[in-house]
């Protein structure tokens, strides 16, 4: 009996310190992952206010694909995830706190780089079951099932289509009933 009394004392031990530091660990990151908390830095207002505007937020099917989900790896793999999103809040912290001229056209490209076709697919699924758009299901088909050296990239075709300035929200299903209306 006594041989069983120390490893169950860890395990009592390890999880009352174990579970707090966990949900705080949990919690602080969910809060941390929000589009309006990405824009309380001042650098980052320029692209909460492109996304605020782009069919990413405004679209037919009342989806929203915030932050993370084009920025991070997909959560599924865990450590990546937490290890990019601490290097992304460390990286945006430290320009911040240190000032400076916050190029949005560089850093912009900096995001293009990294930014994967597996980040993209999380949403968009169906890529080849678009029945009324045959060259959108060839061009697709392309970037899913490449030829060996004929790789490419969601952002080759689609790279302007969030961050962008607009005067107006870009909402997806107006604009294309205003085209069949001949507007």
């Amino acid at each position: 009996m006594r041989k069983y009394i120390r490893p169950v004392l860890y395990i009592v031990v390890g999880i009352i310190v174990g579970f707090p530091v966990f949900s705080l660990s949990y919690y602080t990151m969910v809060r941390t992952s929000t589009p309006g908390f990405c824009a309380s830095c001042h650098e980052i207002e320029f692209a909460f206010n492109t996304w605020k505007t782009s069919s990413h937020t405004n679209n037919a099917h009342g989806f929203v694909a915030d932050c993370m989900d084009c920025h991070l790896p997909a959560p599924h793999d865990t450590f990546e995830f937490f290890f990019a999103k601490t290097a992304h809040g460390a990286k945006d912290i430290l320009v911040h706190m240190l000032g400076g001229e916050y190029d949005h056209q560089k850093m912009r490209e900096r995001a293009w780089a990294t930014i994967k076709n597996d980040q993209c697919l999380k949403c968009h699924r169906n890529l080849l079951a678009i029945p009324d758009k045959r060259g959108a299901m060839l061009a697709h088909r392309t970037v899913l099932n490449p030829l060996p050296g004929y790789e490419k990239k969601c952002l080759d075709c689609h790279r302007n289509l969030v961050h962008n300035a607009r005067k107006a929200y870009d909402y997806k299903q107006k604009k294309d009933n205003y085209r069949g209306l001949g507007l």
